[in-house]
């Protein structure tokens, strides 16, 4: 898929941080990326990497307290979206950026109707009166897939079953044609059936309104069959970044080789699964040097000692990893 050259948002060393009565938990430490207007970034990494937090710091959804923004850009088109203030920011989330949250349920006002909560976003952005917004809302959870929308439309969202909240958050989402769609697990509890509906219907509105797609999730399988590059978190750090192909052939991140390793295939059995060793650190007690060294099985006394930089491979691919060692060549002795 070809892009624009020019970045649609920038990232530049975001930290964000989170103050509590044990001490403060850097939750983003210094994650930069771009996204380019048409493409899909997929971000990958085990709970608690900081996925959601990064990206709810551009949506400007940090509570703070407890919560800050450290340090820093998120730019838009040039402009530093955490300049704004929050009538500010009201003009852009759900006109420029949109989110689809990763729980429906808890997303949605029980107390109101899917129309109320539909028709909010576009009378207050596309200046649209009630019966125009009421008769859009229709229109767009018909594109999402809910048969009987107009009857549909005045129901609450407990009425609905998890599939069908999820694509009435979708159809929030992109009721006002966002140039920005961040997608937090939206298929997570989804049965697959739904999954690629649901995934089926986020190309369609990709390919129809040339949105860039931030997708969140744990499934790597649905990062194969939906993403350009990929983003893998780990301790709030981005550790590799490069496109789907190149990570799922030649992953330079041990954290990456695990996580693949630990992802079920149809061309595999269950025993050839493999766990990755331990747990999640501690963000409030990091080992020196390399984050994930206490689990790693390729670590060196290096990897005690100093924090990896990101570098960039040289190649016609660019690729990004932060590890102190050639693990494909580690790979090689070791099968050697």
């Amino acid at each position: 898929m070809s892009h624009s050259t020019e970045p649609i948002l920038q990232i530049q060393n975001l930290q964000v941080e989170f103050h509590t009565d044990s001490g403060v938990v850097r939750a983003v430490n210094g994650v930069s990326f771009d996204l380019y207007p048409g493409e899909t970034l997929g971000i990958v990494g085990e709970s608690g990497s900081g996925k959601s937090v990064t990206n709810l710091s551009l949506m400007g959804l940090i509570p703070q307290p407890p919560g800050k923004i450290a340090g820093g850009k998120v730019l838009y088109n040039g402009q530093n979206l955490l300049e704004l203030n929050q009538r500010q920011w009201q003009q852009v989330r759900g006109k420029k950026i949109a989110m689809i949250f990763q729980d429906p349920m808890t997303a949605l006002n029980p107390f109101l109707t899917v129309e109320e909560q539909l028709i909010e976003v576009t009378m207050l952005h596309m200046q649209l009166n009630r019966a125009q917004a009421t008769e859009h809302a229709i229109e767009i959870l018909r594109k999402v897939g809910i048969p009987g929308a107009e009857k549909r439309i005045r129901d609450y969202p407990h009425q609905f079953s998890g599939g069908m909240r999820q694509r009435v958050m979708i159809a929030m989402a992109i009721s006002c044609q966002p140039d920005i769609l961040i997608a937090d697990e939206p298929t997570t509890a989804l049965d697959v059936t739904i999954q690629a509906q649901i995934l089926e219907l986020m190309k369609s509105m990709q390919e129809e309104f040339g949105t860039a797609i931030i997708f969140i999730t744990h499934d790597l399988g649905v990062v194969a069959s939906i993403c350009d590059r990929v983003m893998v978190m780990y301790a709030g750090r981005k550790v590799e970044q490069s496109t789907t192909r190149e990570i799922f052939r030649q992953p330079r991140h041990p954290y990456t080789v695990g996580l693949l390793n630990s992802a079920p295939r149809w061309d595999q059995g269950e025993d050839d699964l493999q766990a990755i060793d331990g747990q999640p650190p501690d963000l409030l007690n990091l080992p020196l040097g390399c984050s994930f060294n206490p689990r790693c099985q390729f670590v060196q006394d290096s990897c005690l000692q100093d924090t990896p930089p990101l570098v960039a491979l040289e190649g016609e691919t660019p690729h990004q990893h932060a590890c102190l060692q050639d693990i494909t060549q580690t790979e090689e002795d070791h099968s050697s």
